[in-house]
Parts: C-alpha cells; sequence; structure tokens
C-alpha cells in the first residue's frame, strides 16, 4: 500500500503565537495531571515518585519560560545559535528553547 503525499498540505516552518500558547497550556495541563497522581498515589517519599515530581517541576518551570518567550517574542528562535527551531520540533517539545544541534551540545 502506498502513502498518497500529494494531498498533505505542508506545515508552516513556524507555530503562530496562538498555536503555541494551546500546545504550552495543554503540556502544562498534563504536568499538572501528573503532579496530583503522584500526590494521591501515597508514594510520597519514595525515591523513584520523588525523582518524577522533580522531573515535572522542571518541565513545568520550562513551560512557563517558554511562555515569556511568546509574550517577548522570542518563541521559537533557539537560545543557542539564534536560528529558527524547527516547526516539528516544537510540536513534540513546545518548550524547548534550543535546537537538536544545540541541545546536543548542551546536554553534552
Amino acid at each position: 500500500m502506498s502513502l498518497d503525499t500529494s494531498r498533505i498540505e505542508p506545515r508552516p516552518e513556524r507555530l503562530t503565537a496562538h498555536e503555541a500558547r494551546g500546545r504550552l497550556a495543554h503540556a502544562r495541563d498534563t504536568r499538572v495531571t501528573q503532579l496530583r497522581a503522584l500526590a494521591e498515589s501515597g508514594q510520597a517519599d519514595d525515591q523513584p515518585t520523588v525523582a518524577q515530581k522533580a522531573a515535572i517541576e522542571r518541565v513545568l518551570k520550562e513551560i512557563e519560560e517558554a511562555f515569556g518567550r511568546i509574550e517577548a517574542g522570542t518563541y521559537g528562535t533557539c537560545q543557542g545559535c539564534g536560528k529558527p527551531v524547527p516547526g516539528e520540533r516544537l510540536e513534540i517539545l513546545p518548550y524547548t528553547r534550543y535546537c537538536v544541534a544545540c541541545q546536543r551540545r548542551a546536554a553534552a
């Protein structure tokens, strides 16, 4: 079976501010739900739960910072190289600050 790509609309390279806010709000709501589930699990002192909570709280902070970048007009611009972050990356990680190459360098 072949995939008919002639009907697929090209995606814009950058998300609009409205789309970005929607994706960020969804990501935030998901993380808040995860925090509630951890709190209700009754294992708040369990080491894996503490680590999960810290990771979720880090992502929530990154999401809030991304909302600030939208307001500042810098959302979607890599903080490492200053080039646009590809739209596909922003769809997956709407709160990312870096393009893939700069993220790799930052993690190294």
